[in-house]
C-alpha cells in the first residue's frame, strides 16, 4: 500500500473528520466566549469596581533597549481566566446533559440456562438405568 493511499484512508476515517469539525466549532465557540467576556461581562464588572477597563490593567516593569515600555498585562490575564471558567462551565453542562441522555439498560434477570441436549438426557437415563441394575 502506497503512502498516499494509506494517508487517504486515514484522512477519510470518520473519527478524523469528526475531530476536524470539532476543532472548527471549538475555535468558533472560543471566539464567541472571548467576545462575551470582553464585550459583555467585563465592562459591567469594571463599572462596578470603579470604571476599570480590565484590558488596560498592566504593571510597568521597565523599558526595552528601544525605549518602549515593557508591561505586565495582568488585566488581559484576568479576562482569559473568565473565558476559561465560562468555557469549562459550558463543557461541564454539555457533558452532564449528554451523560443524562445516555440511559443505562434496565437490569436483566439472570438467564435460565438452556436445557441440555437430547442426547445428553438420554445418556443420563441410560446411566441411571445401568446403576439400578448393578
Amino acid at each position: 500500500m502506497s503512502l498516499a493511499s494509506e494517508f487517504k484512508e486515514f484522512a477519510m476515517k470518520g473519527s478524523v473528520i469528526d475531530l476536524a469539525v470539532g476543532v472548527v466549532i471549538g475555535a468558533a465557540f472560543g471566539k464567541i466566549v472571548s467576545s462575551l467576556v470582553a464585550d459583555v461581562i467585563m465592562p459591567p464588572i469594571g463599572q462596578l469596581i470603579g470604571n476599570v477597563n480590565f484590558s488596560d490593567l498592566a504593571l510597568h516593569i521597565g523599558t526595552d533597549p528601544k525605549g518602549k515600555d515593557v508591561l505586565l498585562k495582568y488585566g488581559v490575564f484576568i479576562q482569559t481566566v473568565f473565558e476559561f471558567i465560562i468555557i469549562a462551565f459550558v463543557l461541564f453542562m454539555a457533558i452532564k446533559g449528554i451523560n443524562r441522555l445516555k440511559r443505562q439498560p434496565p437490569p436483566t434477570a439472570p438467564a435460565v440456562p438452556p436445557p441440555p441436549p437430547r442426547e445428553e438426557v438420554l445418556l443420563e437415563e441410560i446411566r441411571d438405568l445401568l446403576k439400578k441394575k448393578a
